[in-house]
């Protein structure tokens, strides 16, 4: 489903992000890809989504290599939380965000809306969907822009820190939404514990390489090799011989 061959790529030429970097994500995947700060998570999302483009290299999803002509196929194919919703929710209230793709995808307006019903939901917030997206909290912003991306029904899901700024309570609801979810599922996170929730297999980058890749329970459970990346074992674990 998505492939990444021999990858290079740098916001400063002399200062590389990514590194020769190849993996491949098969179909009803899910994937954690974590690492320290600056180990280049977000930015081999914004490269998927044909925001940023490599250096040198190739990416495909189902597929499809990634580029200027193929992004509108491409991006119909791939759903994005962002990390900073406030970057994602750009229409006045939640239901006209949530639908705008829908439509625009060719849908009726009573089918998208069948689609943003089902998303809120599932999410269990449908007392937002005509809320300002001003006049909501973080959280509740957070919420909203899974919802989004729920309603758009894309082959992939790709997750950018999905649980920030969530209360316990909704921390919880993602996780079990995100492990019903049947598409293929890319996560960035910090949050070691959701990732070992929700994913069968981890990539471990650190300063744009891959370190590791394995079965989640594996890498997640191996304190020296998180600690010598600069990362520690989930909470849920850290406490255990």
């Amino acid at each position: 489903m998505i492939e990444f061959r021999n990858v290079n790529f740098a916001y400063e030429k002399e200062r590389p992000v990514l590194r020769d970097l190849s993996f491949r994500i098969g179909d009803g995947e899910a994937v954690g890809l974590i690492g320290a700060n600056g180990a280049g998570k977000s930015t081999v999302m914004k490269l998927l989504l044909g925001l940023l483009f490599p250096a040198s290299g190739e990416i495909l999803v189902d597929g499809a290599a990634v580029g200027k002509k193929s992004l509108p196929e491409i991006r119909r194919k791939l759903g994005f939380v962002l990390q900073n919703s406030d970057n994602q929710m750009f229409m006045p209230t939640v239901y006209e965000d949530m639908i705008f793709a829908p439509l625009n995808y060719g849908l009726s307006r009573e089918e998208a809306e069948k689609k943003v019903d089902a998303a809120l939901e599932k999410l269990g917030m449908r007392e937002l969907k005509h809320r300002h997206n001003h006049k909501i909290s973080g959280g509740e912003k957070r919420m909203a822009a899974i919802a989004t991306i729920l309603a758009m029904e894309p082959e992939a899901v790709l997750m950018d820190e999905p649980s920030s700024a969530l209360d316990p309570c909704n921390r919880r609801r993602v996780i079990n939404i995100i492990r019903e979810l049947k598409q293929t599922k890319l996560i960035t996170s910090h949050d070691l514990d959701m990732i070992l929730d929700t994913c069968e297999r981890v990539i471990l980058l650190d300063r744009g390489q891959i370190a590791a890749d394995g079965p989640a329970e594996q890498i997640l459970r191996d304190r020296t090799l998180l600690e010598a990346h600069r990362m520690e074992l989930p909470f849920c674990l850290a406490g255990r011989k």
